[in-house]
């Protein structure tokens, strides 16, 4: 009995307040920590967030050091034997995942008031067969130190697959363990009615680049049956399904195929050489920004280079392009011998690398004109750089344009002005020291959306995406109601008639 009242016995003999009022603190802290952290099955720590796990791990911006780690460590040591492969898929497969999804959209209409505008976007990842994934990725990392393998126009073909290798960041931040993963506005489901919008993570640009013509034409038509087979596409016709078509000579045989789908590109080319008419939009599209060719110039880099900028305009590339950029070779002869400029047919392999690097560090403008599309990588090196763009390309659309503003660190131009004699160099010269350390500056801020990573960040080009698809979800939404709606009429209609024709006439297709 003696040794239960000591505690009592202790505070009624102590007449100090101060010794009374650390003890209370004391059995005050002690009922708070154990509320904290003990366990507890009605969720009691559930609101508390829980910070990202491996802080000390450094985000790999290099893509072919990212895929060695990423092969190495997450891609499966043995083949895949389960897959999202469906066999024969009937009416009966597509309206009951129809019926699902009504029951769980009806769930987030009621409980979230924000419906369908809330965050964060549910995705859902096919996993698909590893001849359209990982053997590609595989076939990448076993040939890119062939330098040798070279485009028609003699771009070295494993650069322009690095510059279009926005399908393996993404996937590899989607498919990623959640403790690992840094980015709150987009999570991946596992149940197909649980999804906003489903990823098909097909490697178009290595296929194009890297298989034989017709061997790449039948993993196009292969890829293409396997993925418009799944319930969740028949349900919606592709319009919540994203295709990561970001070269525009990929997946270009099958295109008209998934018109409806949302496809990742580098810019809509209103020009019509690259996408057929109808094809591609800005309402259901999406671009993304290039990867860069050059290293990020970051804080240090940025405040050493500044009194080494005394280059006024600096272009390094192939003059000679198809198209708008045509108006390349005009730019080049105009510009050539003008003072402060350094104008330079650009050249393959590191050591090209390495020139555009150090030509864009020392220059205050780096010219950006149209290429055979109305983009160019050299914009988002620009960018990186620290080098203010001069864009020249009337029709370029840019990334994420609904969230970032280009005019505060860009320079625009008409092609009609770029070809007038001395416009482009008058024009330069007449921006203040002041407007120049003010774009500089926001170059500075807005680079770090233009660079890929593993993990990806917040406010890198992955998490602008999702951002960016947010806002789509709407019409996505409208547009598969409508096709669902029209096809059910016509049916309904057309039902005892289609039934009379097939009892009379023998089916045309073999």
């Amino acid at each position: 009995m003696r040794a239960k009242q000591m505690p009592s016995s202790i505070l009624t003999r102590s007449k100090s307040p101060v010794i009374l009022f650390f003890a209370v603190t004391i059995l005050a802290l002690s009922f708070f920590f154990f509320f904290l952290f003990s366990p507890s099955s009605n969720n009691t720590t559930a609101a508390i967030t829980v910070p990202y796990r491996h802080p000390s791990v450094r985000p790999e911006t290099s893509f072919v050091a990212s895929l060695e780690h990423f092969l190495a460590h997450k891609a499966p040591k043995i083949p895949v034997s389960s897959d999202d492969t469906v066999g024969s898929v009937i009416d009966h497969d597509v309206r009951r995942l129809d019926e699902r999804k009504f029951v769980k959209e009806m769930e987030w209409l009621r409980g979230d008031p924000y419906y369908p505008m809330s965050m964060p976007v549910r995705v859902y990842v096919y996993e698909m067969p590893s001849k359209f994934t990982y053997d590609l990725l595989w076939l990448f990392r076993n040939t890119y130190r062939e330098t040798s393998n070279l485009t028609s126009n003699g771009s070295p073909v494993h650069r322009l697959i690095e510059q279009h290798s926005i399908d393996y960041w993404l996937w590899a931040d989607l498919i990623a363990p959640e403790s690992e993963r840094l980015l709150k506005n987009v999570v991946r489901v596992v149940k197909q009615e649980e999804a906003d919008l489903f990823y098909v993570p097909f490697f178009t640009t290595i296929s194009f680049f890297l298989l034989e013509k017709q061997q790449c034409k039948a993993l196009y038509r292969e890829a293409l049956k396997w993925v418009t087979d799944q319930p969740a596409w028949k349900r919606s016709e592709g319009r919540d399904h994203i295709f990561p078509i970001h070269h525009p000579w990929s997946f270009k045989s099958v295109r008209r195929y998934v018109k409806n789908a949302i496809w990742l590109l580098p810019d809509m080319d209103s020009t019509g050489n690259w996408y057929k008419p109808g094809q591609v939009s800005l309402e259901k599209d999406l671009i993304l920004p290039y990867v860069p060719n050059v290293d990020l110039c970051d804080a240090k880099c940025l405040l050493e280079s500044e009194s080494k900028r005394t280059t006024l305009l600096f272009f390094r590339g192939r003059l000679k392009r198809n198209a708008g950029g045509k108006i390349r070779a005009k730019i080049g002869a105009e510009l050539t011998a003008a003072k402060d400029v350094v104008i330079e047919e650009g050249t393959a392999g590191e050591g090209g690398k390495a020139a555009a690097q150090k030509g864009m560090r020392r220059s205050i403008f780096c010219l950006s004109p149209a290429g055979d599309t109305p983009s160019s990588a050299r914009l988002f090196d620009a960018i990186v750089s620290g080098c203010i763009p001069v864009i020249i390309s009337d029709e370029l659309e840019l990334p994420f344009e609904g969230i970032l503003d280009y005019r505060k660190m860009a320079v625009f131009i008409s092609s009609t002005d770029a070809v007038q004699p001395g416009w482009i160099l008058r024009y330069l010269k007449s921006f203040s020291s002041t407007q120049i350390r003010e774009m500089r500056r926001n170059l500075a801020e807005y680079s770090r959306h233009f660079v890929y990573s593993n993990p990806a960040q917040p406010l890198g080009p992955e998490d602008l995406v999702w951002r960016m698809m947010a806002g789509k979800l709407v019409n996505i939404k409208l547009h598969t109601r409508r096709s669902q709606r029209v096809v059910k009429e016509s049916r309904s209609v057309c039902t005892c008639d289609c039934r009379r024709s097939n009892s009379t006439h023998s089916n045309p297709i073999n």
